[in-house]
């Protein structure tokens, strides 16, 4: 298995830096997080660093220094966090090289998704990413992210369910195909409790993608992008 993805955050308001490495630890990554600029120098000085996340409660001009010094060819990525008005900042730091500079307030599920888009520049997204009608699921996690902004975890068995249907698109799945390939989490895997797995999982989904077809099975008709 690859080593997970590591993301420092160093001096990340609180309440941020809190609910961003609950959301990131979910996916599969590992997070530090360190308040003070000699905390920062000894973490980045060592090996192993994804992506870099420096908080507004630094100084822009201490944000830069850790750029200078740990950023650039073979080194993390940088996100810097900015007040709204620090305009010249911002520019400072796209030109030194930051991947990314982001106006406070922000939203911690949008800061999440530029780190995954940085993790998967770098062949390091840990993600399994599955996008339907109204939820993306990663399949590592077991999380459904639905669009309302509401996350649901998903059972070791619906994974198994979910990736059954996933690697037999437009194809029909008999009863017998699904006890033998998903099994489920207790022993009443059979006849209609095979019924209720199904409709327990589309609802958890929220998708249509996947219907009964009556007398023969159940049939995975993936959206566009699974297309072949």
């Amino acid at each position: 298995m690859a080593a997970r993805s590591v993301i420092a955050l160093v001096s990340v308001a609180e309440v941020v830096a809190t609910d961003l490495a609950d959301h990131l630890e979910r996916r599969g990554h590992d997070v530090r997080a360190v308040r003070q600029p000699w905390e920062a120098e000894s973490l980045l000085s060592g090996k192993g660093i994804d992506v870099v996340v420096v908080g507004d409660s630094l100084s822009q001009a201490e944000g830069r220094d850790l750029l200078r010094r740990h950023g650039g060819e073979g080194g993390p990525d940088f996100i810097l966090i900015c007040r709204p008005a620090d305009l010249v900042d911002k520019v400072l730091a796209l030109e030194l090289g930051a991947a990314d500079v982001v106006e406070s307030p922000l939203n911690v599920r949008e800061l999440a998704a530029r780190i995954g888009g940085l993790l998967a520049r770098r062949g390091r997204n840990a993600g399994e990413l599955v996008v339907l009608e109204n939820a993306t699921v990663d399949l590592r996690s077991a999380m459904v992210m639905h669009r309302s902004g509401t996350e649901e975890q998903l059972s070791p068995g619906q994974v198994a369910l979910l990736r059954l249907f996933l690697a037999s698109p437009r194809k029909v799945l008999t009863r017998d195909d699904i006890i033998a390939a998903a099994p489920a989490e207790n022993a009443d895997a059979f006849d209609r409790s095979i019924d209720s797995r199904i409709v327990r999982l589309r609802r958890k989904l929220d998708t249509e993608t996947i219907t009964t077809i009556r007398g023969a099975g159940y049939r995975f008709d993936p959206p566009t992008q699974f297309a072949d």
